[in-house]
């Protein structure tokens, strides 16, 4: 084919001549595309692809969070396994070492109960009044009535579960008011509780009249107020 330039100076560019880059013409594809059925099965398969995709990505990103909180889930878990097995020890140590202590503290109070009633009972002698026997009572629980019987009877028991010691008190005394006195101090002393004169009568000893007289106590702990320690020392030489 023969080109004649009718414009002298100015030349036409070869075709092909350099690199050119031109996008699809899309309006020619679907112009060819007579089918509206195919052109919606490619939309569609179009936004299938692109929602697929764009989910893939999410879900790649949820799950790289997922693992990484699991990791420091899990670390937080061992540390605090540590913690918690530590906590668990200190917690065994504590009972047992509770436990020492009351055994420690019930052979004390079981100990020092004759010690503390003879003290007490001393305090609260008035003038011209004496003991002439002290011995304890045991308070005997029976069955309630109706009740079958299935063993010996128990004794009464405290608040803690140990046995009741009561004590019986016999004395003289040359007055009554003294009788009185002694028993109303009785009363005061925070080891006793459940102070009953259990019966008095005018006797003679050494020819003369007296007032025999016979008082029930409950011994009792004493709050912590009232008990006072102190360091035994003893020297050696």
């Amino acid at each position: 084919m023969i080109e004649i330039n009718l414009l002298p100076g100015k030349k036409k560019a070869a075709k092909g001549a350099g690199m050119q880059l031109r996008m699809p013409d899309f309006k020619a594809f679907f112009a060819q595309i007579k089918d509206p059925w195919l052109i919606a099965a490619v939309i569609a398969w179009v936004i299938v692809g692109g929602g697929g995709a764009l989910l893939f990505i999410s879900e790649r990103a949820r799950l790289a969070h997922a693992i990484s909180r699991r990791d420091n889930i899990r670390i937080e878990k061992r540390r605090y396994d540590i913690v918690i097995a530590q906590k668990r020890q200190l917690e065994k140590v504590r009972d047992s070492l509770l436990y020492q202590i009351n055994v420690i503290r019930q052979i004390d109070a079981d100990r020092y109960i004759w010690p503390h009633v003879l003290d007490q009972t001393t305090k609260a002698l008035p003038p011209y009044t004496w003991i002439t026997r002290m011995q304890t009572v045991s308070t005997i629980v029976a069955p309630a009535p109706g009740q079958p019987n299935n063993g010996p009877v128990t004794l009464d028991t405290d608040s803690t579960g140990a046995p009741t010691v009561r004590v019986s008190i016999d004395g003289r005394t040359v007055d009554i008011q003294a009788y009185t006195t002694f028993l109303r101090q009785l009363a005061a002393s925070p080891w006793f509780t459940d102070v009953t004169p259990a019966s008095s009568q005018t006797v003679i000893e050494a020819d003369r009249p007296v007032t025999a007289f016979n008082v029930s106590v409950r011994y009792r702990v004493a709050d912590s107020v009232y008990i006072r320690t102190v360091p035994f020392v003893q020297s050696m030489r």
